[in-house]
């Protein structure tokens, strides 16, 4: 199972998500960085964790801001080689020019699509150079698209599956930050229904326990950021689980 780190980044600072509220966010507080830089706490991932892969979410471009491009570069340059970004993208232009500038793969999150047109749009992209991210509230979809706003998530995995996605990000925000848990019961009824699908859990990680349970379930890989700064999950615990390199 993957773990992989992420940091939310408003304005070139790492800051601390809790439930989605990101007018709240404060700067990120943490046991592996002395200051919230991105570079920083990227270096600290890869070289205290050995966690190469990286999740960056682009608070500003998903409030419809600019992308950071500068913050992206320097992380690139700086040996993230395996960035997964979260950029609030709409459209195959955004996702190529993210991609040439040197990110691994491209988050379309539910939150910023406008429906199942835009979904599909996205089968120019290869598959292994973009993920979904599902993002729910409480179990609930958000997303700008009436069609599947506040309903069931199994509509959207349902698409997501007949327009040949490989790789979904089920993200409740709702537990984001919180040390809530995971919500297991979703998680496994995702997993049953979409076997084929590389699957991916965020929201609510408290310790190496919650990571136990998910590899348990058959999770693929898991968004973690709370538990790393908080030192509740530590090398050693990857080494136990035999994540990491």
């Amino acid at each position: 199972m993957r773990v992989i780190p992420v940091i939310d980044v408003r304005h070139g600072i790492v800051v601390h998500a809790v439930r989605g509220d990101r007018i709240h966010y404060r700067p990120v507080v943490s046991v592996l960085a002395e200051r919230p830089d991105p570079l920083v706490v990227a270096r600290a991932f890869r070289e205290r964790l050995g966690l190469q892969e990286l999740y960056v979410a682009d608070l500003d471009a998903l409030q419809g801001g600019d992308v950071q491009w500068d913050v992206l570069e320097r992380l690139v340059r700086d040996g993230a080689t395996q960035l997964m970004v979260d950029a609030g993208i709409t459209d195959v232009e955004s996702a190529r020019r993210l991609l040439d500038a040197g990110v691994h793969r491209v988050v379309v999150g539910s939150e910023t699509l406008s429906g199942p047109e835009a979904l599909r749009a996205f089968s120019a992209v290869p598959p292994d150079r973009r993920v979904f991210s599902l993002d729910l509230r409480s179990g609930r979809v958000w997303t700008r698209c009436p069609r599947w706003a506040d309903g069931s998530p199994w509509e959207v995995l349902d698409e997501l599956r007949r327009t040949q996605w490989t790789e979904v990000i089920v993200l409740d925000l709702a537990r984001v930050g919180t040390e809530a848990g995971p919500d297991t019961a979703l998680l496994t009824e995702v997993r049953r229904r979409y076997p084929g699908l590389t699957l991916l859990a965020g929201g609510g990680v408290r310790h190496v326990e919650d990571l136990r349970t998910l590899q348990a379930l058959g999770i693929d890989g898991v968004l973690v950021a709370t538990a790393l700064h908080r030192g509740t999950i530590t090398a050693a615990h990857l080494r136990d689980l035999q994540i990491g390199p």
